[in-house]
């Protein structure tokens, strides 16, 4: 029986993906484990959210939500998991598109922080309790680095191989191994 691709050894592509995968998934393990580990701490930086959320879905309620729970959780936890799966290898394109999303998202916050003013923002406070053992990044700084992952989650995206849901190579091969 054959395939849409063979994937009996990995290709040029597929190693590039590997290696986007392996970048983005440490980053964003990093970034999730350290926000958890500041056990709901929000960063200061959020305000901006009041400028670009329309009033009329900016509610007490939701923006509690946001404060309280989405912020300080539910993005770490997000950042952690997508972070495992892509270094698992687990549907690389789809973990990719998420990675795009959250890109723009941390885009569109470095954006703001620039835009006030590094001395209002001297950190983005992107890596939760790490940036104190590590040290933080600028907004400026920060910026590159999501244009970066941006432009990794775009590799992931065209070069993978395989249909849209295929997993890593290897992911494949241990799937396949029982097969005659």
């Amino acid at each position: 029986m054959s395939t849409l691709y063979d994937d009996s050894q990995p290709t040029v592509r597929s190693v590039i993906c590997v290696v986007a995968c392996l970048i983005i998934g440490a980053v964003f393990i990093f970034s999730g484990t350290g926000k958890l580990a500041g056990f709901g701490q929000i960063p200061g930086q959020t305000e901006f959210l009041d400028r670009f959320i329309p009033d009329f879905l900016l509610t007490p309620e939701f923006a509690r939500f946001i404060g309280l729970v989405f912020i300080p959780w539910i993005l770490p936890i997000s950042e952690t998991l997508v972070g495992l799966a892509l270094i698992i290898g687990i549907w690389p394109r789809l973990m990719a598109i998420v990675i795009i999303l959250l890109s723009l998202g941390f885009m569109a916050n470095n954006s703001y922080m620039i835009a006030s003013g590094l001395d209002k923002y001297p950190t983005c406070e992107c890596f939760g309790v790490w940036e104190e053992w590590f040290g933080g990044l600028t907004p400026i700084q920060s910026m590159y680095m999501d244009v970066g992952l941006f432009i990794l989650a775009l590799i992931i995206i065209i070069l993978l191989p395989g249909p849209f849901l295929a997993h890593q190579f290897w992911m494949n091969k241990l799937f396949n191994r029982h097969k005659i």
